[in-house]
């Protein structure tokens, strides 16, 4: 039950981050005189549309919002369509004339380069001031530390320590603490009569006692009840027989700060996450490169580089079916936190100069500027296609390993 709701609140997280993306664009569209001719919630098929037209009402014309029947779905609009569907994986912003090439007055390609820079890099800075939003909120209630050398201001931050300890996560088949009568979600409180808060302390507990009889104190629900455990040796693979999680941390508490900490966060998470795939990338270059070296020990070497990125990324279903559920576990402030991550990693990621994402389509733009060259569009959508393409093959290639890890 506890994956199926961390599922559940993951989609509805990544979509909401995606629709704030996408109004971005939206914003920036409007703003700059292009006409946008849907804004869709979730993708096709659709579910529900509005539009808005002139009706009368009291003798006078006013413009409302009225639902558009089924069988006008394919008609063309003259205003605004905004529309849910059945697909809750994002949101688009369609606008007219998306193409580069398109010089019909009010579409996206008609507008000044400025003016496409701001649309493009609308949904990013969108998802900018999401995540600063979030952070701000965290620095006033509480922020989970997540990050060595975290921002914050010393002068006024406040550390709020919250209940820590250890949770059991599963229990092996015929161990110890199986025969002793561990069960899923006990918590626990002390080894011996020393009381614990880390699974660190259990494990180098269990060493120490490796073949003695010990207690362990643990609360299951709100009753709290001591077990007697006949430890395995230590020449067997594990003392006890459980896995553990820790969970509970110190939480930093800003007051007048926590607008310049939420700003701060942000760039700091930038600052992580732009690191972060510059490792990926030079671990993956560097990795294939070594795969062709006549020395064995080098050639390791390599298939250990890919193995880290092969273990350091996620896809959708990692995000969705393990990260999200683990965090929805730990609680509200966590879970907040990670959408703020989410949010600046889709703000770094669109930023990228690939054709297929907001940053490559304004560099392919300033490129054929800069040239004095036409973009036409069958050159722009050979571009973006054969690109998308490639992101397409990635995506699928990090679900398989999602999935292969899942299993």
């Amino acid at each position: 039950m506890n994956i199926v709701f961390g599922v559940i609140i993951g989609l509805v997280i990544l979509m909401l981050l995606v629709v704030a993306h996408e109004f971005g664009h939206f914003m920036m569209a409007r703003r700059n005189g292009v006409k946008v001719n849907e804004f869709g919630i979730g993708f096709p098929p659709r579910m529900i549309a509005w539009t808005k037209k002139e009706v009368e009402i009291n003798g006078e014309k006013r413009l409302k919002w009225i639902r558009i029947p089924k069988e006008e779905w394919k008609d063309k609009q003259d205003g605004l369509v905004f529309s849910l569907n059945w697909l809750p994986i994002g949101g688009f912003c369609s606008m007219d004339g998306e193409s580069a090439a398109d010089k019909r007055k009010g579409t996206f390609g008609a507008s000044s380069f400025w003016a496409k820079t701001k649309i493009l890099f609308g949904g990013v800075a969108m998802n900018w001031l999401v995540a600063f939003v979030i952070l701000t909120i965290l620095a006033f209630t509480g922020m989970p530390q997540f990050l060595e050398n975290q921002f914050y201001l010393g002068n006024d931050a406040e550390v709020v320590e919250v209940e820590r300890g250890v949770i059991v996560k599963e229990v092996l088949d015929d161990s110890p603490a199986a025969k002793a009568g561990f069960e899923r979600e006990d918590k626990i409180i002390k080894v011996g009569d020393t009381e614990v808060k880390t699974s660190e302390e259990v494990i180098n507990f269990g060493k120490e006692h490796a073949g003695k009889e010990v207690k362990y104190t643990i609360k299951r629900g709100d009753q709290t009840q001591e077990l007697a455990v006949k430890l395995n040796g230590s020449d067997e693979k594990y003392s006890l027989g459980v896995s553990m999680a820790t969970y509970g941390q110190g939480l930093i508490r800003s007051t007048w700060s926590a607008p310049i900490v939420g700003a701060g966060l942000t760039l700091q998470l930038t600052g992580e996450t732009f690191k972060s795939l510059g490792d990926l990338l030079w671990n993956l270059v560097s990795g294939v490169i070594r795969q062709f070296s006549f020395d064995d020990a080098v050639r390791e070497e390599g298939r250990n580089d890919i193995g880290v990125v092969g273990d350091s990324v996620s896809g959708p279903v990692g995000i969705i079916g393990v990260i999200f559920p683990t965090f929805a576990s730990t609680g509200v402030t966590n879970l907040a936190f990670l959408a703020a991550l989410i949010s600046v990693s889709l703000a770094c990621m669109n930023i990228l100069p690939i054709p297929a994402l907001d940053g490559g389509r304004w560099l392919l733009i300033a490129i054929y500027k800069l040239r004095r060259k036409e973009l036409t569009k069958e050159t722009e959508e050979k571009i973006v296609s054969r690109a998308f393409m490639m992101l397409l093959g990635l995506i699928v290639l990090i679900t398989i390993l999602d999935i292969t890890k899942l299993f």
